[in-house]
């Protein structure tokens, strides 16, 4: 087996070295990268089957882990403790297996495990796609393993359909019915979810916590050091502040990102971006950050997604569009239609355009949200949720339908303004 060592400044790195040359090894160093832009083009260059990397190697993170796999080769953390919290990071950040840097006779029989892990037998892209360790934090006192929240992603094709109204409303409702809930903005063309809120601040919570997710050192508590407290049982993780940051929310990361997430409350709701193109590759000779890939991940590890698309006919068009391209685009998904921006204007009844969407899309809306400009104006001006400022709103209460065909649960507190933290 072919093998590619790095592990530029770990102390033990001549060591393996030599345990590589010895006879009987199984292994053939075929070479000895410097630092992570080598180790990324050798392994690119499909001269190996595996890559050797040691948690000291200066610009090591989930990206260029995500990248080497890419290629095809198998990641391997070399370690001197597989229990200790180096191991932990590196699988963090997506490496396949972690063996003991002295056990190197151990590397072919757990890159045949992780190729095993996939149905082709084949290495892919997403960490996702290998089976994460689970860290210690998922579980309780007693050893029992806690709750895995829910991801629901929000999206829809362009044209502003109002993915994150619908998003925030949801949250809104699951809170009000005391189930813990965290919303993420991950829509690369600009964040709204922050000045939804009010939150005008430069700071961007989901590109603080994807840092972290990326170096593989992403924790509960730290992830709760990063998000804004809207009541006691609503949580914020704030966007991109410019969408010409969109360079720094990495796929890899933000799966990284999600899966700590998803152990912090019952429900994750995600605000994601519309667009689902993936050539952008097509134009550069090497591998290049792609806009779309935060999206496209976050579609791919969400457990539903709502596509969202506005009752007129331009929007019922552009909705049609979009779910074949998302179905295209993440394979094995199966949205949920959500038809917002309902008016009687438009002359139509929910059975008609329940059977328009059915004849484009084969599938029928689960629900209709209907448009309330004024209820909408009133929470934009006020920085608030439309559960706080508008509670007799009928989109308001569309919302709060389309939560508990999600599944939520709990006491629902329809007419109570809840308590704003922080403000």
């Amino acid at each position: 087996m072919q093998v590619l060592l790095a592990s530029a400044g770990e102390p033990w790195e001549t060591e393996v070295v030599l345990d590589l040359q010895r006879p009987g090894c199984g292994l053939i160093l075929v070479r000895r990268c410097m630092d992570v832009a080598d180790a990324v083009a050798t392994a690119a260059s499909g001269q190996a089957d595996a890559v050797l990397f040691g948690r000291a190697l200066p610009g090591l993170d989930s990206d260029v882990v995500a990248r080497v796999t890419e290629s095809g080769a198998v990641t391997v953390g070399l370690v001197e403790d597989v229990e200790g919290p180096d191991a932990t990071t590196l699988v963090d950040m997506g490496v396949a297996c972690v063996v003991h840097r002295s056990a190197l006779e151990d590397v072919p029989a757990a890159v045949q495990r992780a190729r095993r892990l996939t149905p082709d037998g084949l290495v892919h892209p997403s960490p996702g796609a290998l089976e994460p360790a689970i860290p210690d934090e998922a579980f309780g006192v007693d050893g029992s393993p806690l709750p895995v929240g829910r991801v629901v992603a929000c999206w829809g094709p362009t044209g502003a359909p109002g993915r994150s109204t619908v998003a925030l409303g949801l949250a809104s409702e699951l809170s009000a019915r005391s189930v813990p809930t965290l919303v993420v903005d991950v829509d690369v063309h600009g964040g709204a979810l922050a000045q939804m809120l009010a939150m005008l601040d430069e700071v961007s919570g989901v590109l603080a916590a994807a840092r972290l997710a990326g170096n593989g050192t992403l924790t509960l508590a730290a992830l709760h050091g990063h998000v804004r407290e809207i009541n006691p049982h609503l949580r914020v993780l704030t966007g991109l502040p410019r969408a010409d940051r969109w360079a720094q929310l990495r796929p890899s990361a933000l799966v990284s990102l999600l899966r700590t997430a998803s152990q912090m409350a019952p429900f994750v709701i995600l605000d994601c971006g519309f667009d689902l193109e993936q050539d952008e590759e097509l134009s550069f000779d090497t591998s290049a950050p792609r806009r779309n890939g935060a999206t496209l991940a976050a579609l791919e590890r969400a457990d539903v997604v709502l596509a969202i698309g506005s009752a007129e006919p331009l929007g019922l068009a552009r909705l049609a569009r979009g779910v074949l391209d998302l179905t295209q685009a993440v394979p094995g998904c199966d949205p949920q239609i959500v038809v917002n921006r309902m008016r009687s204007s438009l002359g139509w009844t929910t059975e008609d355009i329940a059977a328009t969407v059915e004849r484009f899309v084969g599938r029928r809306p689960i629900a209709f949200l209907p448009e309330d400009r004024a209820a909408v104006d009133r929470t934009w001006i006020d920085g608030r949720t439309l559960t706080e400022c508008a509670p007799d709103s009928p989109l308001r209460a569309a919302i709060a339908e389309l939560a508990t065909s999600l599944g939520a649960t709990g006491s629902v507190t329809p007419r109570r303004r809840l308590r704003r933290r922080g403000r």
